[in-house]
C-alpha cells in the first residue's frame, strides 16, 4: 500500500511509467476473450470489450489549504470525512489532492498530526485510510498521529467494505505469506474468519481484489483468483471505491493523470462561473471526467499560484466553467459543501453522458 511519504516524494523525482507490483495485480485478467467465429460477432464483442475495459471515470480534484485552514485536528478531520462520504455516495472514482501549501488565516500551517506534514498530505492519508475496508486498515496502516481522531468519523459503508457474515462475488484483501501446504498458493485475509488461499503465488503484503466464485459458501477450501481492480464494476456494475492521488501543483492534475489519453472533459466550479440549470446541462460522452473545486481563493487562485499555468485565464483550461449554486444566501460556500452540491448538481447530467451504475 502506497504511503503519503510515498506519493510525495515520488514527485520529486522525474516521473516514471507506472507498473509498480501493487497495479500490476490490480490490473490482471482484462485481457480480451478469444476469438469468434463470424466477422459480425467479432466486431460486435470488440465495442464490448472496449467498453467494458474503458467505463466513464469521475474524477475530483480539492486543494489542500483547506487542511490548513482548519482550527484543529480534529475539525481537519471531520472535514476530510465529509470529503470522503461526498465522494462515496456519489460514487467518485478517483479524488485528486493538490498541495498548493496555503497557510492558515493565523498565517502558520495548521499541525494536522505530523510537523513536516503539509494539509494536503494529511488529506491523502484520511481519504485512503477511510476508503481501505476496516478489517485491512491494521495491516495496511502503521500507526499515526493523523489517525487520532477517525474514530469520530461515520463508516463510508461502500459496497467493498463487506461485513464478515455477508457473501459477495469479489473481496478485498492482503495477501500474506505463501503457504506450503498442498499446491503452491498465497494465504489472502478477505475479512472472513478463515483466511483463503490464491492459485497465484504472491509477496506478502499486497491488497488485492479477489473473485470469490459463483457459490456461496464462504467456508470452502477452492482456490481463489486475483482481478483487476475494476472487475466488480465491468462484471456487475457495482461501485468499488476511488482512489487517492496527491498532486504537488495544480497543473500536476493534468501531467499526472493516470489516464492514458487523460481527462476528455474537465469542469471547473465558481462562483463566477456560467449558470446553467441542472436539467439543461449536456456533458459531452466523456471517459475520464474531472470536476475541479478550488480553495478559500476559489479555482483562479489556484491557477494565478501555479508557475507553468502563468498567463492562461481559466477558460484555457476548463472545458467547462460552471456555477452549480448561483442562488446562494451565505456569502461563501466552503469547499466540502460545494463538493457534496455540484455532484448533486451533475449527477442527472453525468447520466445523461452514459455514465450509469448499478443502483
Amino acid at each position: 500500500m502506497r504511503t503519503v511519504e510515498y506519493e510525495v516524494e515520488k514527485h520529486k523525482k522525474k516521473r516514471k511509467e507506472k507498473n509498480c507490483t501493487e497495479d500490476t495485480i490490480r490490473n490482471l485478467n482484462n485481457s480480451p476473450e478469444g476469438n469468434h467465429k463470424q466477422k459480425n460477432k467479432k466486431k460486435i464483442n470488440k465495442e464490448e470489450h472496449k467498453w467494458k475495459k474503458e467505463i466513464p471515470s469521475v474524477s475530483i480534484s480539492v486543494v489542500g489549504s483547506i487542511i490548513d485552514n482548519t482550527q484543529s485536528q480534529e475539525l481537519a478531520t471531520l472535514l476530510a470525512g465529509q470529503i470522503a462520504r461526498a465522494a462515496t455516495i456519489f460514487q467518485v472514482d478517483e479524488i485528486v489532492v493538490v498541495d498548493n501549501k496555503a497557510l492558515s488565516s493565523n498565517g502558520a500551517e495548521v499541525n494536522n498530526g505530523d510537523q513536516n506534514e503539509s494539509g494536503a498530505q494529511f488529506l491523502v492519508r484520511i481519504l485512503q485510510y477511510l476508503e481501505t475496508p476496516q478489517y485491512l486498515r491494521r495491516r495496511l496502516f502503521p500507526m499515526h498521529n493523523s489517525f487520532k481522531h477517525v474514530g469520530l468519523l461515520p463508516p463510508l459503508d461502500a459496497p467493498h467494505h463487506v461485513r464478515k457474515h455477508e457473501w459477495t462475488p469479489f473481496r478485498e484483501g492482503i495477501t500474506l505469506e505463501v503457504d506450503a501446504s498442498g499446491p503452491k498458493g498465497t494465504l489472502v485475509d478477505v475479512g472472513l474468519s478463515k483466511n483463503v488461499k490464491l492459485e497465484q503465488v504472491l509477496m506478502p503484503g499486497l491488497r488485492v481484489t479477489v473473485a470469490m466464485g459463483a457459490g456461496r459458501n464462504m467456508e470452502t477450501d477452492s482456490l481463489k483468483k486475483v482481478v483487476g481492480q475494476n472487475s466488480p464494476r465491468e462484471e456487475m456494475g457495482i461501485y468499488w471505491g476511488y482512489k487517492v492521488r496527491y498532486a504537488p501543483n495544480f497543473s500536476s492534475v493534468f501531467k499526472s493523470c493516470p489516464y492514458k489519453d487523460s481527462y476528455d472533459c474537465i469542469v471547473g466550479t465558481s462562483e463566477h462561473g456560467a449558470v446553467i440549470n441542472s436539467s439543461e446541462l449536456c456533458l459531452p460522452k466523456f471517459q475520464h471526467l474531472l470536476i475541479a473545486f478550488g480553495g478559500l481563493g476559489g479555482l483562479e487562485e489556484s491557477v494565478e499560484e501555479d508557475d507553468d499555468l502563468k498567463g492562461k485565464g481559466v477558460h484555457e483550461i476548463f472545458h467547462s466553467y460552471l456555477n452549480t449554486c448561483p442562488h446562494q444566501g451565505s456569502r461563501t460556500i466552503r469547499t466540502e459543501e460545494a463538493i457534496f452540491i455540484s455532484l448533486q448538481y451533475f449527477q442527472e447530467p453525468i447520466k445523461r453522458a452514459g455514465r450509469v451504475f448499478q443502483a
